[in-house]
């Protein structure tokens, strides 16, 4: 979207659904934000603290990249949300003039473990980094992404652990239904998107109901929390036939934390529009490289002189410019460039597959995508 358009978006962020999949329930939008556009299905790289790991703005531009996902957790705690409003926003601070999207800063919460303690108005938690002690209410989390600037705001919710007690999924999903709505009453910014997040475990009537709630509360988008915390694939994957069916075609559907690329493919043939997840940095930054033909690791000694690039069919600037040879060799120095260009390279892999996605729902050949997407891991046999 341009400068001309983005002027005229004053209101909170609008979908455009364009083509579902007849054969399939994927399907291709667009959604219009005050900070541009984003073609969908979509991934978000994640930027933790006001940076996707190895990446200047700059490269994840070139890349593909539409929007990126910053942390409310982590941007609290250090330089602090009312610093980052002084100093004009998270945009500015790192120089990135697209849309972004923030967490509610539920999920690095609740992973904290013993060093938090929920109730009814909110999390109690000591900081990760000097042990100080916070209050993380949904107030304040919505308070906190505002002052960041988020495009795309979520509500505060817990990340239910997998696996627990029905009566724990029952009473945690209860609340954080009753925390998006204070979340809901907390914004004052209406030019900024708010999404609820779906809970309810692995509990099929859990999800449905918690669906109910949000859709009663009323959001801009909707997403899927709770998934990919050590549930197997095909868990993962019946959870999301039971509750993307349930949420409105004419909104985003948004499943939080997802995954490899057979996640991505699955979660969009089952009607899932944006992912994020820090598996391609991650696993850059060890050595891990995705492939059309499966994952490789550069570490391994196979690879000491080989001159071919990572993958012969990727057109990205480090498989045009770049050996196996040489990544192993950055990467066993322990260079910094390791991470770079591994970095570079997987990002652009999983953006390119989302591009590919899109291409094959507007042509109506997504089924033929996803068979050959398997055919060709499977008869490579690196999946």
């Amino acid at each position: 979207m341009n400068s001309t358009n983005n002027d005229l978006h004053k209101g909170p962020m609008t979908f455009d659904l364009l083509k579902e999949c007849p054969e399939t329930r994927a399907r291709r939008g667009t959604i219009h934000t005050r900070k541009g556009a984003i073609e969908t299905p979509a991934f978000m790289p994640v930027g933790t603290q006001g940076t996707v790991k190895g990446m200047m703005p700059e490269q994840l531009k070139e890349i593909g990249s539409q929007i990126i996902l910053g942390n409310t957790y982590h941007l609290y705690l250090r330089p602090g949300h009312e610093r980052m409003a002084r100093l004009g926003g998270l945009h500015k601070f790192m120089n990135w003039d697209r849309p972004i999207l923030t967490d509610s800063g539920g999920f690095q919460v609740f992973s904290l473990g013993d060093l938090r303690k929920i109730d009814e108005d909110g999390v109690r938690f000591q900081s990760h980094l000097d042990g100080s002690k916070h209050i993380l209410t949904p107030e304040l989390s919505i308070a906190i992404q505002e002052a960041l600037g988020s495009d795309i705001m979520m509500v505060f919710d817990e990340c239910i652990p997998h696996p627990s007690t029905r009566e724990y999924i029952s009473a945690s999903t209860a609340r954080s239904t009753r925390w998006a709505a204070r979340c809901k009453a907390a914004r004052t910014d209406e030019s900024t998107a708010l999404f609820g997040i779906v809970q309810g475990g692995m509990e099929e009537d859990l999800r449905q109901k918690s669906v109910e709630g949000l859709l009663e509360i009323g959001f801009d988008g909707y997403a899927l929390g709770g998934l990919s915390v050590g549930e197997p694939a095909e868990v993962m994957y019946q959870v999301m036939d039971w509750s993307l069916p349930l949420l409105p075609q004419n909104n985003p559907r948004y499943v939080m934390g997802v995954g490899t690329p057979e996640n991505l493919v699955e979660a969009v043939s089952r009607g899932a529009d944006m992912f994020d997840c820090v598996m391609p940095t991650r696993n850059a930054r060890n050595g891990v490289l995705f492939t059309s033909f499966g994952k490789i690791s550069i570490k391994q000694a196979r690879f000491i002189e080989d001159e071919l690039p990572i993958d012969p069919e990727c057109s990205c600037y480090v498989c045009r410019n770049y050996s196996r040879a040489y990544l192993r060799h950055l990467y066993q120095s322990n260079e910094i460039l390791s991470s770079v260009l591994n970095t570079t390279h997987n990002l652009y892999y999983y953006l390119h597959l989302m591009k590919r996605m899109r291409d094959a729902i507007s042509e109506g050949i997504f089924k033929t995508f996803r068979e050959d997407f398997y055919r060709k891991r499977v008869s490579t046999g690196e999946a």
